[in-house]
């Protein structure tokens, strides 16, 4: 698998296809090789694309980094940095669930990078954040306070970066664990909801200086994950914005999520690939005709 040092860090990648650049972020803190993320990179390959799948710093074969002042601004600029590494130019960033997170951050942090800017599962409202908090950072806090760093390299979590990463079992151990336990303190306080925003975090004045064409796909009434309203409130504020209907039922991320609860398979994002249409459609518009909300 090939990598590239990006901000010091070894990040994995892959590129699929030829043609006009595209970033796939993933969601969660899984890898790009979980079902349904090379399989959308084919799909998109195939109608042209020149596709970057990647495993974001603490995932897969990337190296851990603890630095910024939260995760998903970290994963956006080593996002970035890889972009600019890899010479792919303006691309058109796209990414569910956490990876829709990373993706608009990558935007409002680092335009020059984004052509266009994609997004579905988009977590908000007031639990969702909070349960992502403690889902990414109370185990690690824990962990750390508790019996130090031995304790945090054995949880869950961090079991398949340290499977295809073992040199990241090194960097956790050599990690202080007071300092760690403040950085996963840090990190959970991002994800405190505020009512001024749609995504916890974020100032609301970025939304309406994204200035590329942006693609919605609307949340379901039931996801208490990724809210419907949340969706339609940042399509409100990004200029421009086309916000679209999903290519799955209601209850498309309760019942991925039961599957992966019941037998421990990650399916969680195996029906990605049926955006494929909607996405390609999206990208092959002239920046004009995709700008319209």
């Amino acid at each position: 698998m090939p990598s590239e040092i990006v901000n010091g860090l070894q990040v994995a990648y892959e590129l699929v296809g030829d043609g006009e650049p595209v970033a796939i972020t993933p969601g969660g803190r899984f890898s790009m090789a979980t079902s349904g993320i090379r399989e959308l990179a084919l799909v998109l390959a195939d109608g042209g694309k020149r596709v970057l799948i990647w495993d974001r710093p603490n995932t897969g074969a990337s190296d851990v980094c603890f630095e910024g002042v939260s995760e998903s601004s970290m994963h956006a600029d080593t996002l970035a940095g890889l972009i600019e590494t890899l010479g792919l130019g303006e691309t058109t960033i796209i990414g569910g669930s956490a990876g829709a997170r990373v993706s608009l951050l990558t935007v409002v942090r680092h335009p020059r990078v984004a052509s266009k800017l994609a997004m579905w599962f988009i977590s908000g409202g007031v639990f969702g954040p909070l349960r992502l908090a403690v889902y990414y950072f109370l185990d690690a806090w824990e962990a750390a306070k508790r019996d130090g760093m031995a304790s945090v390299i054995e949880l869950p979590n961090w079991r398949e970066t340290l499977e295809k990463n073992p040199s990241n079992r090194e960097r956790l151990l050599a990690m202080d664990p007071e300092e760690f336990a403040a950085k996963m303190e840090e990190w959970g306080s991002r994800f405190a909801p505020a009512s001024d925003t749609p995504i916890a975090g974020l100032d609301p004045l970025a939304f309406a200086a994204i200035r590329v064409p942006t693609l919605i796909v609307r949340g379901s009434p039931t996801d208490t994950s990724h809210p419907r309203r949340t969706s339609e409130w940042l399509h409100e504020l990004i200029p421009g914005s086309r916000l679209v209907e999903p290519p799955w039922g209601h209850d498309e991320w309760r019942e991925r999520l039961e599957e992966y609860q019941q037998t421990g398979i990650n399916m969680l994002f195996q029906n990605w690939p049926k955006l494929a249409p909607q996405l390609l459609e999206f990208m092959n518009e002239p920046v004009a005709a995709a700008t319209f909300g």
